[in-house]
């Protein structure tokens, strides 16, 4: 415990990127989350018990609970994969798309159907590589889809590291996460504007990554880094540039500044929360939050970079609300 609203709990493993509350069944609320060496972990709904529940053997990123209990999992490295927490069993549900193998899965949304959305954030590099498609901007993100009859279909290119991804309450919309763009595209299903796509909300106050619909109804952001003014001039110049920035040795290449700091809109996009936990606000010892969830006014959140997950009591501290 490191504050009275702000509580990190300590995983058995490197980067518990994202983080999901199951609502129902027998893990009703437990947390899951995954691991850079592989594990699924469950958490216990007071943070007092982590079991490790199965292995991908690649590197789980996004995780959704699914109404049957079992965890649909974006693994950078193989897929998408259905995970049985109760038998650690891992099934393979796609790792290509058209015959050509993803680089880099990322984050999903389940639909009430069973329609599976999810996104691959880069066509040229994979999650080791990141940094590479960051700065260099190649814009081959994809928003993709699975229908239940196995179907898959590209909905989306040419976005800006495609990142996190979430349905609207009334699933008329799925909106994904550009990450370089510091936007939330929003692309229409039903309605007059089915099939079109326009902005959920842009110029963020950082880089985007997962993204999750709460309980409350809203689509949580993750802001895993405030702004760069150096990386959006690297963004902006000659191809031969931002080839050469990330060629230069690790130490001197941008990095994510420390922050915790997530944003709340409705799906009208409006902005209803700004949570922003300063370094030593809480006790809070943390940063680069990558994955979000709400649930019953409980903020979970994980971290590319921390061995550990994160709980926020938002009924304890102030937010910004427009």
């Amino acid at each position: 415990m490191t504050g009275p609203a702000f509580t990190v709990i300590p995983v058995p493993g490197p980067g518990a990127e994202d983080v999901v509350v199951a609502t129902s069944g027998p893990d009703a609320g437990s947390v899951f989350t995954g691991t850079e060496d592989g594990a699924i972990f469950r958490i216990s709904p007071d943070g007092s018990q982590i079991d490790r529940v199965a292995d991908t053997g690649g590197r789980p990123l996004g995780i959704e609970v699914a109404p049957d209990g079992r965890l649909l999992v974006c693994d950078a490295n193989r897929g998408l994969l259905w995970v049985d927490p109760a038998t650690g069993v891992v099934e393979e549900i796609t790792a290509d798309v058209d015959g050509v193998a993803m680089k880099f899965c990322n984050n999903a949304a389940i639909a009430t159907d069973g329609t599976l959305w999810w996104s691959d954030s880069s066509t040229q590099f994979g999650i080791k590589q990141w940094k590479h498609d960051f700065v260099r901007n190649t814009r081959t993100g994809r928003l993709l889809r699975r229908d239940p009859d196995g179907t898959v279909t590209t909905v989306l290119t040419g976005l800006a590291f495609a990142n996190g991804v979430a349905l609207s309450s009334a699933e008329d919309f799925v909106c994904v996460a550009e990450t370089g763009a510091r936007t939330v595209v929003r692309h229409w299903l039903t309605g007059p504007d089915k099939g079109t796509r326009d902005l959920l909300c842009s110029d963020l106050p950082g880089y985007p990554d997962n993204i999750a619909r709460g309980s409350d109804g809203l689509i949580w952001i993750t802001i895993a880094s405030p702004v760069d003014a150096l990386v959006e001039r690297i963004q902006r110049g000659p191809l031969f540039l931002r080839k050469l920035v990330t060629l230069l040795p690790e130490a001197v290449q941008p990095k994510p500044k420390q922050t915790v700091r997530v944003v709340a809109y409705d799906d009208r996009g409006r902005l209803v929360h700004d949570v922003d936990v300063r370094p030593g606000d809480h006790g809070a010892s943390y940063h680069m939050v990558t994955g979000v969830r709400e649930h019953d006014g409980m903020l979970w959140m994980g971290s590319l970079h921390e061995p550990a997950v994160a709980c926020l009591d938002l009924s304890a501290i102030a937010t910004t609300t427009a």
